[in-house]
Parts: C-alpha cells; sequence; structure tokens
C-alpha cells in the first residue's frame, strides 16, 4: 500500500502540471509516508484536510520559488499592445535591515501589482536604492568602512530580505542612485537646470559645528539647538550654496493640483507649503557710486502691476549683504542702525523698468512669510508710504482711482491705460519672456537649497575659473565621477577638497586653471525623478527614451509614507514639470494616484519620572498597570513609530518565521485601510483573524474534494426549489463581492475592507448545504473566484488551493480545467445577467413587524403601495395569512422593498 501510494505521489497530476509546464524539477515523493508527516499535494499528489503551521510553512517554501520565477518569466513576456500599468513604491535607503514599514509599503505595492496582472495590464513594479545619504557617510566615519562598500553590502542584504518576503520586483529595472550609470543623468539634468537660468550659487545659512568647525544636516542639531557629535551650540554660518529657482514654477505647480483629483489628503498638504502665488520677484542690479557691483537681487512684491510706482528696496538686518563677502558689506553696515529704517548709499536698477531706487535697511527684524527682501511700492502698501515720507524718498503714482471703485495704470509706460487686473498679468508675463523675474510665487516659499557639505553624494558638475566663473561641465565629459577619499573625519570644509587630483582641473571654456566644486548635491535630487529612470534603466545616451517615458508614464499609482507627503512630492513634480518644459516627456504630473500610507507602531514603555524607554523583560506586568521591575515605578505606555532606541521594533523575518509570509501580509493589509497607523498587537483580533480565515478557506476546498469524492456524480438538475434558491444567493453574493473588491483594488484602496468582503464571501460558502456543494456550479464557481480573488493579497496559499480545486473530480467550472497557477488566471468579472436589472422584484412581508416571507412584484409597481398591498393580498402568502385578519394599515417602506400590515390580534 504504502509503495502505491509513493508511485501515485510521483506520478501526480499537480506535480507533473506544477513541475514540467513551469520548468521546475519534479520534488521526490515522501515515502514512506508517516501520519505526523504533513503532506502537499503539489508536491506529493495528496490533500492534507487541514491547514496547520507546518501545513502552512511547507505551502511557502514550495510556491515561493515558483511564483518568483513565473513572475520575472511573464515580465519579459508581457506585450506591448496590453495596457500598461505602472504601480510604484518609494525606495528605500539601504541601511542594511528592513523595518515593518518597509514591509507594509511594498506588501501593497506587490497586492496591487499581482491584480492589475490579473486584470491583463502591462505591469511596471520597480525597485531600487537611494543609495546616497549621510548615514553611510557617519558609518565610514565611525567603522573606518569605505561608503561605497558599505552601502553595496547593505543593498545586497536588503534584496535577500525583499526576495524572503514573496516580493515580485521588475529586478531587471533596478536603479541605484550611488552608481555612476545613475548619476551621471543626475548631473546631466542639473546642467539642463543651469543652462535654463534655474540652478544658481549664493551665499546662505547653514548650522555650522564651532569645535568640529563642520557643516551640520538639520538631523545633525538637536532639539536644544546642539550638535549631536560635538554636543557644542551650533552657530549660523553663511556660505555659498547651490539652489534651484523652484519658486519659478510654484503658481503651474499649485494650480495642477486640480488636475490631481485622486491625491486624497495630499493635495491641501501641497497647496498649503507652496502658499497663495499672489506676488512675484525683479530682478534688480546693485549699483555704488553709480557702477555696478555684480551683484543682482531678486526683490518680492505682491503688487506687480504697481511695478512702475516703485520707491526703494528693502533688506533685513540679518541678509546676506550685511553678513557674507559681498563687496557691499561695509557700506551696508555703516548705514544700519538697529530699530530703524535706514537709507544705504547703494541703489538697485530694476531690469525690467529701468528704474533706480534706493536701497533701504528695513526696522523690522522679519518680513511676511520667508522674505528677506521686498520692493515698497507707497501705492499699494500704506506701511511703505510711511517709510518713504520718513526718509524723504519720492515715488511715482501709477494707479488712479476710477468711479466703479477700479483702479487704472499711469505712468507705467506700454501698460498705461490697462485695468489693474490686465496690468497683473501682462507686466508678469513680460518679465517672464525678459527672463528679469516675473514667476508668481508665495512669499512663504523658498528656493531649494541642494548643496551639501557632505562626501557620499553626487557631485554638482560645475568648475570655477578664475576667468570664466562658475562653468557647468559639458554634458559629453559626464560623469564627474566621485573620487575615493583615503580618510573621512566629519571634521573640517567639504571632505572633497581633500581629493587634489580630482579638484584641481582645466576650465572646460577658457582650458585655464580651474577648481571642481566640492559640494555634493541633496539626495531629494536624486529621488526628484528615478520614476523616470525606470522607465529605461539601462540608457547610456540620455537619462531616459522620450517614447518609452511616455508610455509608462504618469505613475498610476505611488505608494508611500506620509513623511513624504510635502518635500519629495513637490522636488519630484518640479522635475517633471521641468522636464516637459525641456521636451523630455509628453506628461507634466508624474504621479496620477497617491496611496500615503500610515506607520506601524509598537507598544512602547517609559518612565514617567525620567522618560526612559525600557525593554519587556525590565517591566513587571503582573499587576493591574505595568511598572518598571525592582523599583516598582509607574511608567508611561504609549503607541509610537518603532524604533530601536525605544524597544518597540519587530524585526520582519522573525515576525515572517513565527507567522508565515502570507499571514503577514494578510495582517498588515486587513489590520487598517493603508493610509491609517497600524498598532502592531498580535492580541488583537486582526493576527486571529486572518489565522482563521486562511484555515476556513483551506477547508472549503477540502469540502468540495471530499464531496467529489464520494460514488455520487454532480448533477444540478437534481437540486430543489429551496437548494436553487440557496445557489442562487451563492451566486448574488459572488458577484457582489467581485464588485466591492475590485472596487477597493481600484478607486478607494481599502484592501481591508476587500479583505473583510472576502471574508463573508467565505461565511457565505462555509454555510452551503451538503447537496449545493456537490451539485451547484453556483458553489465551484464562487469557490473558485474565491481563490483567485485572495491570490495578489495571499499568494502561496492561494496557489496551493488553486491546485487543490483543480484536481477536484468531476469538475462543473469551466474555469478549474483551464491552464495554468492561479497566479495566471484572469481576474474574476461579474455575470452580464447580474448586471441587468430584473423585471420583478422580492418584496419582504411583515405581519406586525414579524417577518412572514416575501412575495414577488412588478418593479415598476414595487412604490406604489396600494398595488403592492393587492399582491400580496391576492398571493399564496396573502391568502394563507392575511386572508381572515382585519388589516388596519399597510405600510410600504420608501428605503427597501419591504411591506408591513399592522392586523388586530
Amino acid at each position: 500500500m504504502q509503495m502505491t501510494m509513493c508511485r501515485l505521489a510521483v506520478c501526480s497530476l499537480g506535480l507533473v502540471r506544477q513541475g514540467l509546464r513551469l520548468g521546475f524539477p519534479i520534488a521526490p515523493a515522501l515515502c514512506p509516508f508517516r501520519t505526523s508527516v504533513r503532506t502537499l499535494l503539489s508536491e506529493t499528489g495528496v490533500w492534507e484536510r487541514d491547514y496547520r503551521a507546518e501545513t502552512r510553512r511547507r505551502v511557502e517554501q514550495w510556491w515561493h520559488p515558483r511564483i518568483q520565477q513565473q513572475w520575472q518569466k511573464e515580465m519579459k513576456e508581457q506585450s506591448s499592445q496590453k495596457k500598461k500599468f505602472y504601480v510604484l513604491s518609494m525606495f528605500p535607503y539601504p541601511s542594511g535591515r528592513l523595518h515593518m514599514g518597509h514591509v507594509r509599503v511594498y506588501t501593497i505595492s506587490d497586492t496591487i501589482a499581482h491584480f492589475q496582472r490579473m486584470r491583463g495590464h502591462k505591469v511596471l513594479n520597480p525597485m531600487g536604492w537611494d543609495a546616497f545619504g549621510l548615514p553611510a557617510e557617519n558609518a565610514a566615519i565611525e567603522r573606518g568602512l569605505d561608503p561605497e562598500d558599505w552601502t553595496k553590502s547593505n543593498i545586497q542584504s536588503m534584496r535577500e530580505q525583499l526576495d524572503s518576503l514573496g516580493l515580485c520586483f521588475n529586478w531587471d529595472r533596478e536603479v541605484t542612485t550611488c552608481l555612476p550609470d545613475y548619476y551621471k543623468w543626475t548631473q546631466y539634468l542639473f546642467v539642463k537646470l543651469y543652462e535654463a537660468g534655474l540652478a544658481y550659487q549664493k551665499e546662505a545659512l547653514v548650522n555650522w559645528d564651532p569645535v568640529d568647525q563642520t557643516v551640520l544636516a538639520d538631523e545633525q542639531v538637536d532639539e536644544n539647538g546642539y550638535s549631536w557629535r560635538s554636543g557644542a551650540p551650533v552657530e549660523q554660518k553663511l556660505l555659498k550654496q547651490w539652489f534651484i529657482k523652484t519658486t519659478n514654477y510654484a503658481k503651474p505647480l499649485l494650480d495642477a493640483l486640480a488636475d490631481l483629483p485622486e491625491w486624497y489628503g495630499v493635495k491641501a498638504m501641497q497647496a498649503n507649503w507652496i502658499g497663495e502665488c499672489t506676488g512675484c520677484y525683479f530682478d534688480h542690479v546693485l549699483k555704488l557710486e553709480g557702477k555696478q557691483t555684480g551683484e543682482v537681487l531678486a526683490a518680492y512684491t505682491p503688487s506687480p502691476e504697481a511695478i512702475y510706482g516703485a520707491a526703494f528696496i528693502s533688506i533685513l538686518p540679518s541678509h546676506r549683504l550685511l553678513h557674507g563677502t559681498s563687496p557691499l558689506r561695509p557700506v551696508l553696515q555703516r548705514a544700519l542702525q538697529p530699530g530703524k529704517n535706514c537709507l544705504s548709499e547703494v541703489t538697485a536698477l530694476n531690469v525690467f523698468t529701468g528704474h533706480e531706487i534706493p536701497v533701504v535697511i528695513s526696522a523690522k527684524t522679519e518680513f511676511h512669510g520667508h522674505l528677506d527682501t521686498v520692493i515698497g511700492i507707497p501705492d499699494s502698501s500704506g506701511e511703505d508710504v510711511c517709510v518713504a515720507r520718513d526718509l524723504g524718498v519720492s515715488w511715482v503714482s501709477v494707479l488712479k482711482s476710477e468711479e466703479d471703485g477700479t483702479h487704472t495704470l499711469i505712468n507705467s509706460a506700454e501698460f498705461t491705460g490697462q485695468t489693474r487686473e490686465d496690468a497683473f498679468n501682462s507686466i508678469t508675463q513680460k518679465a517672464r519672456e525678459r527672463n528679469v523675474g516675473g514667476h508668481l510665487t508665495s512669499s512663504k516659499l523658498r528656493d531649494w537649497l541642494i548643496s551639501r557639505q557632505r562626501y557620499w553624494g553626487t557631485p554638482i558638475p560645475v568648475v570655477h575659473c578664475g576667468s570664466c566663473g562658475p562653468v557647468a561641465v559639458p554634458v559629453e565629459d559626464l560623469p564627474v565621477m566621485l573620487p575615493k577619499v583615503p580618510f573621512l573625519t566629519g571634521k573640517g570644509a567639504s571632505p572633497l577638497q581633500s581629493a587634489h587630483d580630482w579638484v584641481y582641473c582645466s576650465c572646460p571654456r577658457c582650458k585655464g586653471p580651474a577648481q571642481r566644486e566640492t559640494d555634493t548635491m541633496d539626495t531629494f535630487v536624486d529621488s526628484a525623478w528615478y520614476y523616470f529612470r525606470y522607465t529605461d534603466p539601462h540608457n547610456q545616451l540620455r537619462p531616459f527614451e522620450r517614447s518609452l517615458a511616455d508610455y509608462w508614464m504618469p505613475v498610476d499609482v505611488y505608494i508611500g509614507g506620509k513623511e513624504h507627503a510635502v518635500m519629495h512630492l513637490y522636488y519630484a513634480r518640479f522635475l517633471s514639470h521641468f522636464c516637459k518644459d525641456q521636451g523630455f516627456v509628453s506628461h507634466r504630473e508624474p504621479f496620477k494616484k497617491l496611496l500615503v500610507q500610515g506607520l506601524i507602531k509598537g507598544q512602547t514603555f517609559r518612565v514617567a519620572e525620567s522618560g526612559q524607554y525600557l525593554k519587556k523583560e525590565d517591566i513587571d506586568f503582573t499587576g493591574a498597570e505595568p511598572v518598571q521591575k525592582g523599583s516598582g515605578k509607574q511608567l508611561q505606555v504609549t503607541w509610537e513609530k518603532m524604533s530601536k532606541s525605544k524597544h518597540n521594533g519587530l524585526d520582519p523575518q522573525e515576525v515572517v518565521q513565527q507567522y508565515g509570509i502570507d499571514t503577514v501580509r494578510l495582517y498588515i493589509l486587513y489590520a487598517a485601510p493603508p493610509e491609517q497607523d497600524i498598532l502592531w498587537d498580535v492580541k488583537t483580533d486582526a493576527i486571529p483573524g486572518v489565522l482563521r480565515w486562511q484555515s476556513r478557506l483551506w477547508g472549503l476546498v477540502t469540502k468540495l474534494r471530499e464531496a467529489r469524492q464520494g460514488g455520487e456524480t454532480p448533477n444540478p438538475s437534481i437540486l430543489n426549489k429551496k437548494e436553487c434558491s440557496e445557489a442562487r444567493r451563492i451566486w448574488e453574493n459572488k458577484n457582489h463581492a467581485i464588485t466591492q473588491v475590485t472596487t477597493h483594488f481600484t478607486e478607494d484602496f481599502l484592501l481591508n475592507a476587500a479583505i473583510s468582503r472576502l471574508m463573508g464571501l467565505t461565511n457565505t460558502l462555509s454555510q452551503a448545504s451538503p447537496r449545493v456543494v456537490l451539485h451547484s456550479v453556483e458553489f465551484e464557481q464562487a469557490l473558485a473566484s474565491l481563490c483567485v480573488m485572495t491570490a495578489p493579497m495571499a499568494p502561496h496559499l492561494a496557489s496551493e488551493l488553486w491546485a487543490g480545486l483543480t484536481q477536484v473530480k468531476s469538475p462543473l467550472c469551466s474555469s478549474l480545467l483551464g491552464n495554468g497557477d492561479v497566479m495566471q488566471q484572469p481576474w474574476p468579472t461579474v455575470d452580464p445577467e447580474y448586471l441587468q436589472t430584473p423585471d420583478t422584484l422580492e418584496v419582504s412581508v411583515r405581519i406586525n413587524n414579524k417577518v412572514c416571507g416575501s412575495v414577488t412584484v412588478p418593479r415598476q409597481v414595487a412604490q406604489d403601495a396600494e398595488k403592492v398591498r393587492e399582491l400580496v393580498l391576492g398571493s399564496p402568502l396573502g391568502m394563507r395569512l392575511l386572508t381572515d385578519r382585519i388589516i388596519k394599515k399597510a405600510i410600504l417602506s420608501p428605503r427597501t422593498a419591504l411591506i408591513n400590515f399592522l392586523v388586530e390580534e
């Protein structure tokens, strides 16, 4: 008998179909069989009746490599004739270890990718690494490692972790921002920005550690303003920095939010970050004693239409011109009298109007928003009138009041005679055309500071020449390679200054001696365009081919943490708008839909007195409230973002080892809607709930297989009326589930609600009577649809369930006769009959509020109370229950198909 079972196992249909068709080696059967050993249908040809922990482990062990290989195979064979779907999850920094937040975002993207592929779409679900940044440099300093070696090692480790979670990415499109084949094109885009006048250098304040003599990133300054490294009070110091003029795109970026209806919740955050774009900057050439000084100053006004009436330029006492290396610093400092408006000897020539006006040092310490330079126009500001009069500065009136309350421009050159509204548009447009300002922006928005005095980042492709000034490195000479630096100390100036052979070079323009820029770029620059590179990751001639970018873009759904909902998205949108203006792409906006997921939080325990975080083993849980062991001190119990320092983190691989891949996936998807935080607590209903659901799904397949193992052949025609009605309800529930789950996957992404709906269908099938299970095609179809809809979320379990279904005896459902695993099946569609409005309606009948049955009525009279009353009274139900009763009143519900007869008892 054992030998017979072994031969059957080796030759099982499931084994041959799963192994030979996919090109996988056929696994040897386990022989002889022992009752303590769990079997697997796909492996042995024997179905295990119950779904236990060991069965789950074997299911995932068997299907994990097969699902991965099948995904990669199908990605290569995808037809370009299919409709595309680009699902993108924010790429991680390669720290070396995944955390549960990673698991959540990538589980969501993986689930959506599987769903869209099953719907027949050509799917792009890429992965890469945001690999430059300060942590690698700090690790190099602390451990004496090469940042490149440390980063590459971490990438390899994290890629293995991602693979172990069963996540299916397009690994053939992997990008890594610290590799020259990527940062070459980051530099290329910088050069294009520079050529467009959108990249510039000026002095700006930085965080300066006076002990270590180095610049600190904001995250290296603690909440009290001290350096995290030396402990010294951090100072603000002016250094020359590189900026991207994102303010030139403020109004287009703000207006384009109207074209993003599915950016739920994030549009308001973006709009608030940008602010109301009601003013603009104008460029001014600064002069002293009638001579140009080489300084160009951009000044803001909320009333550009009145620019011909400008009386002065006002700067704050903290302005860089009074504290940096400007030649005007001594003159301005002599004029400065703190607390007073001070007229200086410096004048400003407005490049747009040709008018020259004085520069005033303001009595204020701050202007509105983040402004430090404003244009004083008395016609549009009473405050400016006072300043001009106090300083004896004259001005020209440019606004004439009309009888209807409107204003017309006067003394405004070619714009004289225009209404104030028309002049606002025409003046700003003319300024933009002449490239001297006019780009509408807000007073709160600043240009993007991209300079970092760090080593591990993209080198800024600029050389500084004594004759030519700053010169962009020619495109054909890119990339400017990041040189090896023998020692990183974290102290002093930019580490790249020590690479003398690299720093000293020839000017690309005049061939004279020059020096390379030693600042590197903010990593936000690297991540501002990576979604483009995924569309054409191996292109060596340009950042990406336009035709490929136009095919895949915009990203259909972009998934990531809410902490990136402002800055990263703003910079990515800016660069996409810029690429559209450069003719690189057709689409202006990069992301069609956003799915901003919440955090996964763990429980923290802090000593109330000191705020010290405790490990679980240091806590006494025996009492009503947890206290610190030994001291008995009271604890503050909260939920916070998982962190090693707070002792509330989880190792994803340990969690997977304990519960299994599919259980963790289902928990993450079911515990909360994606945008809400998850409070990780295995004692809650979520973990037990998804474990029970998996067992019930397995039990349904067991139920059908065992029903068909008997000698009776399934025959739908022998079902009686009650059983046909039961089968009909199963059919309706199946179609309702398909409708709801598909909607959740495509519109609101409430994947937790999708799982709840599938659980509801599971309940319906679990209650099916034995004859309906055996003889109805509806039960079989519903179970098949349930398995297919479960597959994107629990691919390993669903794959084995499908293997069990497709080998059931005497199948009635045509879908079980086809080829392929569950992940290769098409997504279920609603039966056309379900979508048709029936001619009749079932009206529930109640007598004195007690349900007594139902009566079928024509739909066209279903809202006519008298007609429905007559039909019910004339029906067999009515004649049986109401003929001899005195009816006081019949109430037809306006909302549901229900009529209630109130009768005398």
